[in-house]
């Protein structure tokens, strides 16, 4: 188990990221196939997990909210895919490590007209400690809610793990964003639906475009991972409703 690299790491990504997990591979044994950090990375050990957070006061914004959380959004995607690249190289030149990094939003993989990424950075994230899952389906960071931006490396470098979060991160009998979800996407008991919430919220100018006629499923891929994966984001209430979104002392 190497301690000595894991320490390095944490140094090395001190002033880039927010926040900051480390997973075994063991705890993926769920994970789909297709999916799994072993499909990624030849030998995969251990899933490093890091997050960045979109401001606050982006989602108390008058008038451009939605304009406010496009741009952080892949503003904060690109930096961490270049952090992701950085680690992968740091990994490796500390010994004979193999590291490939997990992107923070494309290249993503679909299963008919569902999206996948090539491995669950929420998932990962809560293996590696850095949240849990709330009744949105969304991951919450401790302090940073639903507001932190993921991306990964998965490495050949065995590691030691960090502890899962068990705590439900929702306010007891909290049901917020059930409420102001506009596109209905939960059930009547709570289910969050992402296939509901997705074609409501996600938009993109060339997707009408491109995605035409009866073959469209065969190009969706190709589409959003290219011209098509600088979306647009339709609808934010469920990150505005949520008291984990706020500042901890307004929270409740």
């Amino acid at each position: 188990m190497n301690d000595s690299l894991k320490q390095q790491i944490t140094g090395f990504l001190a002033d880039r990221v927010s926040a900051l997990g480390f997973a075994p591979v063991d705890r993926f044994d769920e994970a789909p196939e297709k999916h799994h950090p072993a499909r990624l990375c030849r030998d995969a050990a251990t899933v490093i997990v890091f997050g960045i957070p979109i401001p606050r006061g982006v989602l108390t914004s008058p008038d451009y909210d939605l304009y406010g959380i496009h741009r952080s959004y892949h503003t904060v995607y690109r930096h961490l895919d270049e952090i992701g690249l950085a680690l992968c190289n740091f990994i490796e030149s500390k010994g004979a490590h193999a590291a490939i990094a997990v992107p923070s939003y494309a290249p993503l993989v679909f299963h008919g007209a569902e999206p996948w990424g090539m491995l669950s950075l929420k998932h990962a994230a809560v293996n590696a400690g850095l949240g849990a899952f709330g009744r949105s389906g969304q991951m919450y960071h401790p302090e940073y809610g639903s507001l932190l931006r993921l991306a990964g490396v998965v490495t050949s470098a065995q590691m030691p793990r960090d502890p899962i979060i068990s705590e439900d991160p929702c306010p007891k009998g909290c049901n917020a964003c059930q409420k102001k979800c506009p596109a209905g996407a939960f059930t009547k008991s709570g289910e969050f639906r992402k296939m509901i919430c997705l074609p409501y919220s996600v938009k993109h100018a060339i997707y009408p475009l491109a995605l035409k006629g009866a073959d469209a499923l065969n190009h969706i891929e190709r589409v959003v991972n290219t011209a098509g994966n600088d979306y647009w984001l339709a609808c934010d209430e469920c990150l505005k409703a949520c008291p984990n979104n706020r500042p901890r002392r307004q929270a409740g």
